[in-house]
C-alpha cells in the first residue's frame, strides 16, 4: 500500500488526514525502521507493508468503533506501537496510555511519542496482570485494545478487568477468531463482558482475513482476576 492508497483508503472510509498527519506517519515508519535494526520490533520493514500490516490495520478499527468523542484508551502489549499510535495520530484528541512488559519497547515508544509530537499519551512499563490490579488503572478505561498479543480466552483476562462498566474491550484478530471466540465465551461472561459485535473484513491489496471483537462491560469484574503474571498463559479460564 502506498502512501497515496493509505491516504486514499481512508478517506474513502470518512477519515481525511492532513498533511502533518501524514507527516506525522512518515516519521512513524522512518523512526520504526531505525530502531528496528537495534532491537526486534518487527519483521515487516518495507515501506508498503508497513502502511497496510501495521498503520492502515491498526486504524481499521475506527471504521467501527466511534472515535469522535473523547475518551480514554488503554492499548494493551503494543508493541511497536499497534493499533493505539496510528489511531491517535488520526484522533489526536483521544487520551491514550500503553502497557507493555518489556522496557525497550516502552523506551522505544517514548522517543517515538516525541518525534510525532503526540500529548495526552502515557506509558507503563508493566505486566498487564498486575496492571490489572493497580486500582489506578483498574476499571478506568473507556476502551481497551489490544492485537496480536494472546489468544482471545488469554486476553480477555488481560484486557477486561482494565475497562470501565460500560466501555468497551476490542480484539483485534485474524482469521482464527471463530475457533477464539468460541472457547473465550466462559472466560468473557466470568469476567463482566459480553460479546456485542464481530467486525470481519479482508485487507486491502492482499485480501487477507480480519475481524474486530467488540465485547461491552455488562459488571464488575472478579476482584482475584487477572491472576497472577503468567498464569492466564498457562491455565486459560
Amino acid at each position: 500500500m502506498t502512501e497515496q492508497q493509505f491516504y486514499e483508503q481512508l478517506k474513502a472510509k470518512g477519515i481525511d488526514l492532513s498533511d502533518q498527519q501524514l507527516g506525522q506517519f512518515r516519521t512513524y515508519y522512518e523512526v520504526l525502521v531505525e530502531w528496528n535494526e537495534k532491537m526486534n520490533l518487527t519483521a515487516i520493514t518495507d515501506r508498503e507493508e508497513v502502511y497496510l500490516k501495521h498503520f492502515y490495520d491498526s486504524i481499521s478499527a475506527a471504521f467501527y468503533l466511534d472515535f469522535s468523542k473523547p475518551m480514554t484508551i488503554c492499548d494493551v502489549g503494543a508493541g511497536a506501537g499497534f493499533p493505539s499510535i496510528p489511531i491517535k495520530i488520526c484522533f489526536p484528541h483521544l487520551d491514550v496510555s500503553i502497557v507493555d512488559s518489556l522496557k525497550k519497547r516502552i523506551t522505544f515508544l517514548e522517543h517515538l511519542a516525541d518525534e510525532l509530537k503526540l500529548d495526552h499519551v502515557h506509558f507503563y512499563h508493566d505486566r498487564a496482570e498486575t496492571f490489572g490490579q493497580n486500582p489506578s488503572h483498574r476499571e478506568q478505561y473507556d476502551l481497551v485494545t489490544a492485537r496480536a498479543v494472546a489468544r482471545l480466552s488469554v486476553l480477555s483476562e488481560l484486557c477486561l478487568p482494565l475497562v470501565k462498566t460500560g466501555g468497551q474491550f476490542a480484539a483485534m484478530k485474524g482469521a482464527s477468531a471463530p475457533e477464539e471466540r468460541e472457547e473465550s465465551k466462559k472466560a468473557i461472561q466470568l469476567l463482566g463482558g459480553k460479546e456485542t459485535a464481530v467486525h470481519s473484513f479482508t485487507l486491502p491489496v492482499e485480501d487477507s482475513e480480519r475481524s474486530i471483537i467488540v465485547i461491552k462491560k455488562a459488571k464488575s469484574t472478579p476482584k482475584k482476576y487477572p491472576r497472577k503474571p503468567g498464569t492466564p498463559n498457562k491455565s486459560p479460564l
